[in-house]
């Protein structure tokens, strides 16, 4: 009886080794919160717009010269020092609001609040004396501004990079000393031939460019390093240093000559620098991807390397500054570390790559690739002392797999590796060859080989509750029965599977005995013949969806066992005529799960017991007993549901009159879609045409 396998037969109540579907409420998504960078978005661009106003106001009192007098004096002291201070507020307000890169921020604000008090202090203090001390505590102030700045950059480096190898900090060493090699040769020097004071002067007019051009060379390494693809807060910082740097350069040289003028154009670059540092800690968080292969390893070290060969050959030609020399000595020396570590790096990726091409991820045994390798070894080898090739395939792993889900498979064969390593290690060496296969080469002496063999297997067993893994092989003996590595494959796996061919056989015909004394117990109709041409059809279909082998066999098993658990229904009701109460019907829908059961008792039996439990599951998920939908229904099962139901439709039953065979496949195509898998359907009446034309 197919009491519910189609729309209208019933009335559904509700070394080297078939349930209408339930509606569902919508589903209520809660929008995600945005970060606190987007949610104060519109208080920083305004910010933003009237300090860069500003900024353009005090560009065109300074420079075209459209201020004077008061107007001067307010922009110079009061608009000049406001920006900064806006500018460090930027940064200490993005470091308290948003957790992410915080302490680089953190960094920046007090390099920049440093900055904003040295200007303040020099605005009402070291401005209004008649011979103001130089340097002062103002001058301090500001030289604190650069460690702030380094430590901020490296914490931020640190933070956006995907890979922060060593080789990448000695690549900004590497550009820190060339800049610092051309700021020598050409703005210290100059500068220091032009400077007049204390030597203490001296220096801290030279340690302002020196500050911003080490700073800089950082950037420039980050820069180069991302493919000069930086990002926008990135490219703010970049900008915003260069013209700080451009900005104490031109500075110390005016003050150098003694033609610094205050409230000038060059005044602009200071604040501008500022206002683009804070702007960058508002942009979105983004990870620089850098490249490390190829010829990209090598441009940074590389252009700063030519760097101080230029400047040695400069020195050499031209000059004779033994700071110069020893910078640019400084940065061959480390160019040349940078490639000894490149070279190690190499080294150790050359050695992890070649490891693993030879290594399974699995369970961490050689691979098939080391396999083919040893195993030409071993067939040379085999003239002095006997080698034997041995494959090994794991039977009733699929079952396993299967009840228990695959991260269990895959631990068992991590489980069963490590055993098979440990039984062969005295006598060779184990692979792992991919899915359940395993291989190894052994020393091959008659009564040992046997032994290895025999510990083999045992470690390839595993059983427990309901489940029981063995393995079958295949054996060749090297140089002995074949020549090469191919032939020793060849006939080890021809004899692998002829072994577990009549394993298999022996397995099943087992199974299906205690499975038939089972069914014995529980009483068998009549369904001898139903049950066979349901069998004979599934079949005829799976093989059209690319069934084939084990999965084939099951399916056809399904179909034959599909209906075992109508042992336990009444008489009364499995051949009830009228119309099943509600009662009957919940009574009926237990077959499935009592055929699961008995089924169960054989673990080999275990696949086709889950077939059969859903051979009653609809396509729209409105079966039994689970009311599983779509694919996740087991394709077998899909495959019974459509051959029980026409088979149920086209021969007496005492519930309804048969169809004709036409009729039949109408009704299976009308309810594809919904009750069927339409794939199913449409293999099932492909395979009934061939059937008829045949």
């Amino acid at each position: 009886m197919a009491e519910a396998t189609t729309a209208t037969a019933l009335e559904v109540p509700g070394g080297w080794w078939d349930l209408p579907e339930a509606p569902y409420p919508p589903v209520q998504r809660t929008p995600p919160t945005p970060s606190p960078i987007v949610r104060y978005r519109h208080v920083v661009r305004a910010v933003q717009v009237v300090a860069f106003g500003f900024l353009i106001a005090f560009a065109l009192v300074t420079g075209p010269g459209l201020g004077g007098g008061k107007l001067d004096g307010f922009f110079n002291d009061w608009v000049y020092n406001a920006l900064i201070i806006i500018s460090a507020v930027g940064c200490l307000a993005r470091a308290a609001l948003v957790k992410q890169e915080r302490a680089a921020w953190l960094l920046l604000g007090v390099g920049l609040a440093f900055w904003a008090a040295a200007e303040v202090l020099a605005t009402v203090w070291l401005n209004n004396l008649a011979n103001p001390p130089y340097p002062s505590v103002v001058d301090l102030l500001y030289l604190t501004f650069y460690p702030a700045v380094y430590a901020a950059l490296l914490v931020l480096v640190r933070g956006r990079m995907n890979e922060a190898r060593a080789s990448l900090w000695l690549d900004g060493l590497i550009a820190a000393l060339a800049v610092a090699t051309v700021g020598e040769l050409f703005v210290f020097q100059t500068i220091l031939s032009l400077e007049q004071g204390s030597p203490l002067a001296v220096a801290t007019d030279l340690a302002y460019p020196l500050g911003d051009l080490v700073t800089l060379a950082l950037v420039i390494g980050v820069f180069a390093l991302t493919g000069w693809r930086p990002g926008r807060a990135w490219t703010l910082i970049g900008v915003g240093l260069a013209a700080l740097a451009t900005a104490d350069c031109l500075y110390a040289y005016q003050a150098a000559h003694g033609t610094y003028v205050e409230g000038t154009m060059l005044d602009t670059l200071w604040p501008a620098a500022t206002l683009l540092v804070a702007s960058a800690a508002w942009q979105p968080p983004r990870t620089v991807s850098i490249d490390l292969s190829g010829w990209r390893m090598l441009v940074v070290p590389s252009g700063f390397a030519l760097v101080g060969v230029a400047a040695l050959v400069y020195e050499a030609l031209s000059g004779s500054d033994p700071i110069a020399v020893a910078l640019a000595a400084t940065t061959l020396v480390a160019a040349t570390l940078r490639t000894a570590l490149t070279f190690r790096e190499n080294l150790r990726m050359l050695a992890q790559t070649t490891r693993e091409s030879l290594t399974d991820a699995l369970t961490g045994m050689a691979n098939r690739r080391r396999l083919i390798t040893d195993l030409d070894y071993a067939v040379s080898a085999s003239a002095v002392e006997p080698h034997a090739l041995v494959l090994f395939d794991l039977d009733g792993f699929k079952r396993y797999n299967d009840s228990f889900g695959h991260p269990a498979g895959d631990a068992l064969l991590a489980r069963v590796g490590r055993s098979l390593e440990a039984a062969v290690r005295p006598h060779g060496r184990a692979y792992r060859l991919g899915g359940d296969e395993f291989a190894a080469i052994i020393v091959s002496h008659e009564a040992g080989s046997r032994a290895v063999v025999s510990a083999a297997l045992e470690s390839l067993a595993e059983r427990g509750d309901g489940f029981e893994v063995t393995s079958s092989y295949g054996l060749v003996q090297l140089g002995a029965e074949v020549a090469d590595a191919a032939g020793a494959m060849q006939v080890a796996d021809q004899r692998l599977y002829g072994k577990k061919s009549q394993r298999a056989a022996t397995t099943v015909s087992k199974q299906t005995h205690d499975v038939l004394m089972q069914v014995l117990l529980e009483r068998e109709p009549d369904l001898r013949e139903h049950h066979a041409g349901v069998a004979h059809m599934a079949v005829e279909v799976g093989r059209r969806l690319g069934l084939t082998g084990e999965a084939l066999d099951e399916t056809a098993r399904a179909a034959e066992l599909h209906d075992i658990g109508k042992m336990a229904i009444p008489d009364e009701i499995l051949n009830k005529p009228a119309r099943l109460t509600d009662e009957e019907y919940e009574f009926m829908k237990q077959h499935t799960i009592i055929g699961e059961r008995m089924l169960a008792a054989a673990p080999a039996m275990g696949g086709v017991a889950r077939m059969v439990r859903a051979s009653h599951e609809r396509w729209d998920g409105g079966g039994y007993p689970d009311g599983l939908a779509g694919e996740d229904i087991p394709l077998a099962a899909r495959i019974v549901a459509v051959c029980d139901s026409f088979d149920a439709m086209t021969t007496q039953r005492p519930y309804n009159t048969p169809k004709t065979i036409p009729e039949g496949i109408a009704e299976l195509r009308r309810c594809a879609g919904s009750q069927f898998d339409p794939d199913v359907v449409e293999a099932f009446v492909a395979a009934m045409a061939a059937a008829e034309v045949d």
